[in-house]
């Protein structure tokens, strides 16, 4: 897909919501600038190379209104959205810390699956979790709770028995909607109780007795893949989410889960249609 490139605030603003739930990519730079010139052809090679993402190009003198409510001070900065909300930013002209970049929010699989998997409204959460805020109990040394974090074919595993305390932080608050796991049928997990916004990670004793916000029983067929919903006007503020897996499908000595994510969307989004001016007026400089 080639580079589009923005021509006012206004076709920015369209841009981004027309994406939806694909990852947008955008450079914001400028003609005068040498570092943004040098890597303007890279960022057209990774616009081909990564086929589900929208790139866009943004000259911050012709985009001032944009550049200014983006946060942009310095170029290139590049800045990743999905669903009309910033996931993550990088400034300076760093071709492989770019591509990185994309590479960690792109997602993978056919060109397909992102579209098909999609919650209507809602996105993987995966950009916005503090994994150096995580915590995962009863982890087995060689299968930690980081594998099941992407799409890879390492797994998390328990270690003395079935059960299993996840702790997941957010870097800001959010809605979730559903769960989405992918688990073996027989070692997958069964019975789940679902905790949020704890001030700690619960130990195994308050995770059995302690009344959950909500309590799965999975069938194997959950264990696809496929969104689990939760009573979403339950998770409308979420700063942490635990898990406790109480036991698996098949009564085995250990629960393994090969991939697990959260869905919902951040409680802060980039609202286009209250768009407000920083300061000054149209054609100023900022």
């Amino acid at each position: 897909m080639a580079v589009r490139v923005i021509n006012d605030d206004n076709h920015f603003h369209g841009e981004l919501s027309a994406s939806g739930a694909k990852l947008v990519v955008v450079d914001f730079t400028a003609t005068w600038c040498g570092p943004c010139q040098t890597i303007a052809p890279v960022f057209e090679q990774l616009a081909s190379k990564y086929p589900r993402a929208v790139f866009l190009k943004v000259d911050v003198d012709k985009c001032q209104e944009t550049a200014a409510a983006q946060g942009v001070s310095a170029m290139p900065t590049f800045i990743f959205y999905r669903n009309k909300t910033k996931v993550d930013r990088m400034q300076g002209a760093n071709p492989s810390g770019l591509e990185s970049k994309i590479q960690q929010l792109y997602g993978s699989g056919d060109a397909g699956e992102e579209e098909e998997d999609a919650v209507a409204g809602h996105m993987d959460l995966s950009p916005f979790i503090s994994k150096n805020q995580c915590e995962c109990l009863n982890e087995a040394d060689g299968h930690p709770f980081t594998n099941c974090l992407n799409s890879s074919p390492t797994y998390l595993e328990s270690d003395c028995d079935e059960q299993l305390i996840i702790s997941v932080a957010f870097n800001q608050a959010i809605k979730l909607h559903s769960l989405k796991i992918k688990a073996p049928s027989d070692k997958g997990p069964k019975v789940l109780k679902i905790f949020i916004n704890q001030p700690r990670t619960l130990d195994f004793d308050a995770a059995d007795s302690n009344q959950p916000v909500q309590e799965l029983d999975l069938k194997p067929e959950d264990l696809n893949g496929s969104p689990i919903n939760l009573r979403y006007v339950k998770f409308q503020n979420v700063q942490n989410v635990q898990v406790f897996v109480r036991n698996n499908q098949g009564n085995e000595e250990t629960t393994q889960i090969q991939h697990l994510s959260f869905i919902g969307s951040p409680i802060e989004t980039t609202n286009m249609t209250d768009f407000k001016r920083v300061a000054g007026k149209k054609g100023e400089s900022h």
